[in-house]
């Protein structure tokens, strides 16, 4: 099964670097959300509580993103390991004068947790493959 999601964000003037432009760690907070929502997915039927963030990996800023435009997140789950699993999450920009663009890419490795007799988070064989 393919496991995908897409979100959505507008970027506003509190976004914006003094460059004028997105500020690329909004934007990378912001892919992680959009990993977030297809990990909630994949997860789906296990005894996961949820996932935590062990990589941020192959980042790369191709286009400017400006205060206005929409950043359309597209996320798929390529690979999944007995805990971890990753994600390719590709940004798009989307406004009036510059249309729609890749604007960023990155592949973000999760690993499903549950909580222990004492509350506390370890590691969980989520049990899950992709095609």
């Amino acid at each position: 099964m393919k496991y995908k999601a897409k979100y959505s964000q507008l970027v506003m003037p509190d976004n914006i670097n003094v460059m004028g432009t997105l500020f690329g760690g909004q934007m990378i907070s912001w892919m992680d959300l959009a990993a977030a929502k297809v990990t909630y997915r994949f997860l789906k039927g296990t005894k996961a509580v949820g996932a935590v963030t062990r990589a941020i990996e192959k980042v790369e800023f191709k286009e400017a993103v400006y205060k206005g435009e929409w950043v359309n997140f597209e996320s798929t789950v390529v690979k999944a390991g007995k805990s971890s699993f990753q994600i390719q999450v590709d940004a798009y920009a989307e406004g009036r004068k510059y249309g729609r663009r890749l604007a960023c890419t990155a592949l973000i490795t999760m690993v499903a947790v549950c909580r222990d007799e004492n509350g506390n988070l370890q590691k969980l064989h989520h049990g899950k493959t992709v095609d």
